[in-house]
Parts: structure tokens; sequence; C-alpha cells
């Protein structure tokens, strides 16, 4: 039965907001030589993709990622590289799942619902293959048992591609934590914006150049440009004009 911690962890696991860099379904166009790699040697990549998720720091190595019972129970400290080729070899599944669990608390990274369909469907399929083989082996007819070889053959390829794509996965987010892909886009700060005030002549720079020495960011005022003009004849002759303002409008 699993500790308090453990649930503790899947608890909080299901509250992480990142993404990996790519899905289950896009791992095969992201990377296709690793991913078939993976397919046909896949205790081998998990060995690395382990040690690689430990920053080549096998001191840190526990069985199983410290996510299954027997963690640190197997004298991982003595020999962590023969215990992670045992790990990988004879518990491949739980290799797998224990290096996904691993970066996915480190970089806080939720599963995604196409990805939960895909290996909800591997496991299913897996079950359905088991059903039949019981069922083949009690009822003893020939049709259920062929139905169930070909059920666990289909099983098995499943299972096989979608660890492969897992591995894969894990491989592109560790290669974009190394800075595989280049730098990351780093945000520009904003400028310190200032609040107006009633004795500045000008108002504060926000995102614009200062203005020159002696120079103000308004315009000069009407007066100092010539208005209203001083050229001779104005006013214009016979302005008013006559008769203005008309009779009975109230004089001062």
């Amino acid at each position: 039965m699993p500790n308090q911690e453990y649930l503790d962890k899947l608890q909080h696991r299901q509250n992480y907001r990142n993404l990996w860099h790519t899905d289950l379904m896009r791992t095969i166009q992201h990377d296709p030589p690793y991913c078939c790699l993976a397919f046909w040697c896949g205790p081998c990549v998990s060995y690395l993709l382990r040690k690689r998720a430990l920053y080549n720091d096998m001191s840190r190595y526990v069985c199983c990622a410290g996510y299954m019972p027997c963690s640190g129970r197997c004298g991982e400290s003595r020999c962590p590289e023969f215990c992670l080729a045992t790990e990988v070899f004879l518990c491949f599944g739980n290799s797998v799942a224990s290096t996904r669990f691993l970066l996915q608390d480190e970089f806080n990274i939720q599963t995604t619902q196409c990805d939960n369909c895909i290996i909800g469907f591997m496991f299913c399929l897996q079950q359905v293959a088991c059903i039949f083989s019981i069922v083949a082996m009690i009822v003893g007819s020939e049709e259920i048992s062929e139905a169930s070889q070909i059920l666990s053959c289909l099983a098995d390829m499943v299972y096989c591609t979608v660890c492969a794509c897992m591995q894969t996965q894990h491989k592109v987010e560790m290669d974009k934590r190394d800075g595989k892909f280049g730098p990351q886009p780093a945000m520009a700060v904003p400028h310190v914006q200032q609040m107006s005030r009633l004795d500045q002549q000008y108002p504060p720079t926000a995102g614009y150049p200062p203005p020159a020495y002696g120079q103000s960011y308004y315009p000069p005022p009407p007066q100092a440009q010539g208005y209203p003009p001083q050229a001779s004849g104005y006013p214009p002759a016979g302005y008013p004009p006559a008769g203005y303002p008309p009779a009975g409008y109230p004089q001062k």
C-alpha cells in the first residue's frame, strides 16, 4: 500500500501547469531516428535517459527514482550502475514511468488529455488481451485462443510503441533543458514609468526619447507665432458693417 508521501505527490502532480515540449503524437515527427532506437533497444535508451535525467550524477540514483516501495532498499549506493541496468532490463515499464515522473516533478509538467488517452488505451488493451488468454485456457476454443494471441501481439506492439514515444518525449524535454534548441528568449524589462507632476514643464519620458537641451515637448503658444497677425489691413475695411448692431439691440 503506497504511503502518504506518495499519495501527496500524485495529488500535487495534478496541479502542474507546464506542458511537454512535444506530445506523444508528435514525437515520431520530432525525432524519428531516436524513436526507432527507443523502439528496438528500449532498455538501453532507458538506462541512458535515467542517467541523463540525474545530470550524469549516479550518486543521486535511487531504484525507480524513489516512486516504488523497493526504492532505497536495493543497495543502490554501493553499485548504482549495476542496479540501474537491472532495473531497466527486469522492470522496463517501471523504469520508463519513473523517469517520466522524475522529469514531471522537476519541471512541473502535466500530462495532457491526449497523452492520458494513449497511455490508458495501452493499459486497457493489455488487460483485454490478458482476459482473452484466460478465457482461451478455460474454454479450450481454438478461435478464442487465436483471438487472444492476436490481441496479445497487438498489445505488445502498442506497448513498445508507446514506450518508445514516451522515451523520445523525455529525450526532447532534456534537450530543451540542456539548451540544445538554442537560448530561450529573455523577456525585456519594461522602462520605469513616472507620473506627471504639475511642476514639470513636460511629461516624463515613457518610452520616447528625451527632448534636446532647450527644446520643449509642446509647440510654442500661438501668441509667440504672431497671432493675431499684425499685418496692415487688419481688420478689413468696412468692419463692422453699417447698421450693426441692429436697432432695438440693448446697449451696454
